[in-house]
């Protein structure tokens, strides 16, 4: 399958400091009228797969669109001169675009991952199971596991039935984060899957948010 993206990064005349969560706030208020930069439906949720995403990355701001996020990206990357993060505004200087047409699918090669945002791979029910697993291999067959689902669970959102058993391995540690004020753990580390991941989507929850972004390394991860 292949998947149209559109990633937006933003360069300003001072650091940027802000969160991802801030950078949705600001697009979702500016651009009310497009459902997809906020995921809301007439103040209801949208249960689907996000199709525009907001990460901070290494403090630059990045904007990704896929497939109809990316056609609404081309249309109002550039119809502001000011981003408000928080309490600070940035004037923006610098816009990078890059337009790609990437291949989303199961791979017949095992690929290797890095989670260049926190991965939120628990709801507080699978938070509660994993707790209470005793023991390291438990624990990690339980990861494992749930990193299965959640590619499944986004092909699905995507329109891309996965034709073949998916096989990953992973080597994450879990930390404390927050999430709008609330206590969540969250997963930073490597993984190995057949599947082919473009750069900076997230899986897992809460993506639109910035959380699970990955980026795939170059050979095998020992």
């Amino acid at each position: 399958m292949i998947l149209h993206t559109f990633t937006l990064t933003l360069g300003s005349t001072r650091p940027i400091h802000g969160s991802a969560h801030e950078l949705r706030g600001f697009f979702a208020t500016k651009f009310n009228e497009y459902a997809e930069l906020h995921h809301h439906n007439a103040d209801k949720f949208i249960y689907s797969y996000p199709l525009v995403q907001y990460k901070m990355i290494g403090n630059v701001p990045t904007v990704i669109g896929i497939n109809e996020g990316a056609e609404i990206l081309k249309k109002i990357f550039d119809d502001y001169q000011e981003i408000r993060l928080g309490e600070n505004t940035y004037q923006i200087v610098e816009r990078g675009i890059a337009l790609k047409d990437e291949e989303f699918e199961i791979s017949e090669k095992i690929r290797s991952y890095e989670f260049a945002t926190p991965w939120l791979a628990l709801n507080q029910e699978n938070y509660r199971r994993y707790y209470a697993l005793k023991g390291t291999s438990e624990r990690d067959e339980f990861i494992r596991k749930i990193l299965i689902g959640n590619l499944i669970s986004m092909s699905k959102s995507l329109g891309y039935e996965v034709p073949g058993q998916i096989k990953c391995d992973a080597q994450v540690t879990f930390r404390k984060d927050r999430l709008k004020d609330v206590s969540v753990m969250t997963f930073t580390g490597k993984f190995q899957v057949n599947f082919l991941i473009p750069d900076l989507l997230g899986i897992g929850k809460s993506v639109s948010r910035g959380f699970g972004a990955v980026r795939q390394l170059k050979g095998n991860i020992g």
